[in-house]
């Protein structure tokens, strides 16, 4: 999903030129020039951060920051200002602020700052979202495809689900790990309680510790109240931490306490607290590999690996593109109303002889394209040959070093998820950290 900023600033010339600034990052930006106005967009948009200007015509943007928090909490604000002081930048904060900064002195700094905010918001909006999907159903039905080997992974799963055993899933990038560990809780007698799902490569150490176990007042600067963590808000239910590979040696330790014992300490806390969540995790990585490499803990991944499933790549089980071609078709013809009401058979073959090295998430996506593209009700094979993005870079990669067929795999993700950084780090299989470092390495 596309980050959106909302910048609120009554200045045209200023605000016009911030935003041509966070654009060319690739986010989505939407303009206000009132409190009022903006206000209005949070309350019928979609938004993730909000830049506020602290004098605003119709408002003072540090209580602002209060009313928007009301709204939506998961939103992160940034305060800005031309004439800042340290009573506002205090109450900024108490307020929720994400940040206060001042106008000119810190331009350099205020693209990592929305990234450092982006990412605190999403992993807050997935957490709300989580909390919310309690009690949905997210049951095996909506595993689609026909094929042997998926039918046993569902079984293997079926059978796991009314335990509380720790499960680790295992799989390529987009192979639907996320969607069996949802059907997992939904078929245990945790169903009613929250599914929480993390995904560890898409934040700083720091970040995903203070945000999983939580943090107390006064633990590191800006922790100006208590907060709870995402395993409290899990308790009685399941924590899905995709990814874990990325999890560093720290925060493992802390991950293996909590599976021995059910025990851990918030951020800065030396009360110890427990919770009763279920731990389902995922990797696209070789643990048992990283293991004896030292870049995992070996106790650890024996206490994940109590039971372990294996998701195939799709381009193993080809039995199961038509079924979910044909639902990704339908879905996305609903959402985008587009009225497509038959596909080629010569379109479907074609589909069934493609790698998917991005498997399942790569199919939905092509699909999403395709759907929109098209001219008329009937998907064809020619649409396949026009779609500009399938390229092939195996046609000219004889002419390239590998430097160069790195950055174009790169910019084929980032313009696949137009330009959602998180998204494109997930398909790459890589972690965000690594593709921020190679974006800044290639000049992307």
């Amino acid at each position: 999903m596309q980050a959106t900023i909302l910048i609120i600033e009554d200045e045209n010339k200023f605000r016009g030129l911030l935003s041509r600034i966070i654009e060319v990052e690739g986010y989505q930006v939407l303009q206000a020039q009132s409190a009022r106005a903006g206000l209005k967009i949070v309350e019928t948009g979609e938004v993730h951060v909000v830049i506020s200007d602290v004098k605003l015509p119709d408002a003072n943007g540090v209580e602002l920051v209060k009313k928007i928090k009301e709204i939506k909490p998961y939103i992160e604000v940034i305060n800005l200002t031309a004439f800042g002081s340290i009573k506002d930048s205090v109450k900024a904060i108490k307020n929720g602020a994400f940040d206060y900064i001042m106008k000119g002195d810190d331009n350099a700094r205020i693209i990592p700052i929305i990234n450092s905010a982006i990412e605190k918001a999403n992993l807050q909006y997935n957490a709300s979202q989580a909390i919310s999907k309690a009690g949905q159903q997210y049951n095996f039905s909506n595993i689609l495809g026909k094929s042997k080997v998926l039918a046993n992974c569902i079984d293997l799963a079926r059978k796991v689900a009314g335990t509380s055993t720790t499960v680790l899933l295992l799989g390529e990038t987009g192979t639907g790990k996320e969607v069996f560990a949802e059907a997992i809780h939904e078929g245990s007698a945790r169903r009613n309680k929250p599914f929480i799902a993390v995904n560890c490569s898409a934040f700083s150490n720091e970040l995903l510790k203070s945000e999983l176990f939580g943090y107390v007042a006064g633990a590191f600067t800006g922790a100006l109240k208590d907060k709870k963590g995402l395993f409290e808000e899990a308790d009685g239910g399941s924590l899905f931490l995709d990814e874990i590979g990325e999890m560093n040696l720290e925060l493992q330790a802390r991950l293996l306490r909590v599976l021995e014992n059910g025990t851990y300490n918030r951020v800065g806390d030396s009360k110890i607290s427990k919770v009763n969540a279920r731990i389902i995790a995922a990797t696209n990585k070789d643990l048992k590999h990283e293991a004896e490499n030292g870049g995992f803990r070996l106790d650890l991944f024996y206490r994940l690996a109590v039971f372990t499933i294996y998701l195939p790549p799709l381009r193993e089980r080809k039995e199961d593109i038509e079924p979910l071609a044909r639902h990704f078709i339908k879905d996305f013809s609903h959402r985008l109303n587009r009225r497509i009401t038959s596909v080629d058979e010569h379109f479907i073959k074609l589909l069934e002889n493609k790698p998917w090295k991005g498997n399942v998430r790569e199919l939905r996506n092509l699909i999403e394209r395709l759907v929109i593209i098209a001219s008329g009700d009937r998907l064809t094979p020619d649409l396949l040959q026009t779609d500009t993005y399938n390229h092939s870079l195996e046609d000219d990669i004889k002419t390239l070093d590998l430097a160069d067929i790195e950055s174009r795999y790169i910019r084929k993700a980032l313009h696949q998820t137009s330009g959602n950084k998180t998204e494109a780090s997930k398909l790459l299989g890589i972690g965000l950290s690594t593709l921020y470092r190679k974006i800044e390495e290639y000049q992307l």
